[in-house]
């Protein structure tokens, strides 16, 4: 096996990474790698860094898509599949593939919450070889920032379209490939970040994400790494990548344990939400001053509250380049996680809400 290292000129790479010892630190969902290459087989080499979950790899071979378990640091031995020497693991994807040129993308189908990795290289055959994609980099660029339905979590469990979650472990079914946001960045040609955390609220201190102190995406938007359970915290520099579009799709997670928007949405907690999620579009405002920021929610039940808070402070703001979009089912598509078909339909309508600014959205 011939080993390609992650620094080859050859990798496509995309998504927030910060360099390590061995390799890049995958972090957010949807961090890739794209490449060419010949011969028969395909391995990957990474460093898995686990924290709980069913951790799976996505990998594309010349438009198929695997789903390859990475296996924990608590089974008492590897799969057949894989080889580990020095806490790097060597995970076969396929073999015995017609011995010709192929196309490959390497991404992270979960969030943060559940594992960091470290992209060390790909491994072929040894007289094979790897080359850039056909296709430069796309001229267009989205960030999202959102929750567990930006991620894509538990989508791929296609049974349960517009139903509850089931009272089981799903974490093998999220796949931030079908995630909403990709398919959409994908439908328009564009090149996405995905900053997002299962759980995630906006604010600190409430949500569902790192119980009982629990962490909003204040404290995840300007990192490269942020989970407590898997290190010290990695600040982000924001010079290496400028969206067209910003999207911030904030606002479920918040309800939790206290629904204070549906309760009271005068009361002081309602108002001081509204007032940080101001803060929150002013900061990355000044990060990104000529994107465009797109404020919304998603599909999965909430109270209506949420999406009228967003929309006054969306109004409040006066920009031009700030802007509210309503989903056709905004709050009520769905009482459990969009599964790929909502996350389509949920594509469908922020590409016609996109296309609507015409083409001179993706040329400031």
């Amino acid at each position: 096996m011939r080993l390609i290292a992650y620094t080859n000129q050859a990798f496509q790479h995309q998504g927030r990474t910060e360099r390590t010892e061995d390799g890049l630190l995958w972090v957010f969902p949807y961090t890739q790698a794209r490449f060419r290459f010949t011969g028969t087989t395909l391995s990957v080499r990474l460093r898995n860094h686990w924290n709980y979950g069913d951790i799976r790899l996505g990998v594309i071979i010349d438009d198929t898509q695997y789903s390859v378990r990475v296996p924990s640091p608590a089974e008492p031995q590897l799969p057949p599949y894989a080889e580990e020497d020095e806490g790097v693991l060597t995970l076969r994807i396929a073999d015995h593939l017609p011995d010709i040129e192929h196309r490959a993308v390497v991404f992270k189908r979960q969030d943060g919450g559940m594992h960091y990795m470290e992209f060390v290289g790909v491994g072929i055959d040894d007289d094979a070889h790897i080359m850039a994609p056909l296709d430069a980099p796309s001229e267009r660029r989205i960030e999202i920032y959102g929750d567990s339905v930006s991620c894509g979590e538990r989508n791929e469990a296609v049974l349960y379209t517009g139903k509850p979650d089931p009272d089981v472990d799903l974490s093998s079914y999220s796949n931030a490939w079908y995630s909403y946001g990709a398919i959409a960045a994908r439908a328009l040609g564009a090149e996405l970040r995905i900053i997002a955390q299962g759980g995630a609220p906006l604010l600190d201190g409430i949500g569902w994400f790192n119980a009982p102190d629990y962490i909003g995406m204040e404290s995840i938007w300007n990192r490269a790494a942020y989970n407590p359970a898997l290190g010290e915290p990695i600040m982000w520099d924001f010079h290496d990548y400028t969206p067209h579009v910003v999207v911030i799709a904030l606002g479920q997670n918040d309800s939790h344990p206290d629904d204070f928007m549906a309760r009271d949405y005068t009361g002081e907690t309602a108002v001081h939400w509204r007032a940080r999620y101001a803060d929150f579009i002013h900061a990355l405002r000044a990060q990104y001053p000529d994107a465009h920021i797109v404020c919304t929610t998603t599909v999965l039940e909430h109270d209506a509250n949420w999406d009228r808070a967003i929309s006054e402070v969306v109004a409040e703001c006066n920009d031009p380049q700030v802007t509210h979009f309503a989903y056709s089912r905004a709050g009520t598509g769905t009482p459990g996680h969009p599964r790929i078909a909502e996350d389509e339909e949920m594509a469908r309508e922020l590409c016609a809400y996109l296309e609507s600014f015409g083409a001179e959205l993706w040329e400031r």
